[in-house]
C-alpha cells in the first residue's frame, strides 16, 4: 500500500459560518454556528441596521511534522454580516457562547424601520 503524507497547511478559503436569526418580542436573536473558535477571539459589532461577527477558527491541534489524511472543516478568518430590516446599532448587546454556537441577543428600545417608521406608523 501506497502511503502519500502532505502537510497541514491552513486554508486560504474564507468561511462563512451559518446563522439563524429570530424575531423576539423585544428584539432579535441570532445564532451562528462557530464550532472550535475561541470565544475571546471574536469581535462583535453593530452598525446602523447590520450586526458583524469576526474572528478567526485555527486548527489548535496541529504540530510541526503532521500529515493529514483528509482535512474537511476549514481553518481561516470570518466575517459574517446580518442585516436587520431596522435600525438595530442603538440596542443593548449581550451574547453567550456554548456548544458551538455564539448566541447574540439584541433588546431594542423599540423597532425602527430604515425609512424611520415604527411598525404601526402609517408612514403620512
Amino acid at each position: 500500500m501506497l502511503t502519500v503524507a502532505h502537510r497541514v497547511r491552513p486554508s486560504g478559503r474564507l468561511w462563512n459560518p451559518a446563522a439563524d436569526v429570530y424575531r423576539t418580542a423585544d428584539g432579535w436573536i441570532v445564532k451562528v454556528d462557530l464550532a472550535g473558535i475561541c470565544a475571546d477571539d471574536l469581535e462583535i459589532g453593530l452598525d446602523n441596521s447590520s450586526l458583524r461577527i469576526r474572528g478567526c477558527r485555527r486548527d489548535t491541534l496541529f504540530k510541526e511534522g503532521f500529515s493529514y489524511q483528509q482535512m474537511e472543516i476549514t481553518y481561516s478568518r470570518f466575517e459574517k454580516t446580518i442585516q436587520f430590516p431596522c435600525v438595530i446599532e442603538e440596542a443593548s448587546l449581550a451574547h453567550d457562547y456554548r456548544d458551538g454556537f455564539l448566541i447574540v441577543t439584541l433588546l431594542c428600545k423599540e423597532v425602527v424601520d430604515r425609512q424611520g417608521l415604527r411598525p404601526n406608523d402609517q408612514g403620512n
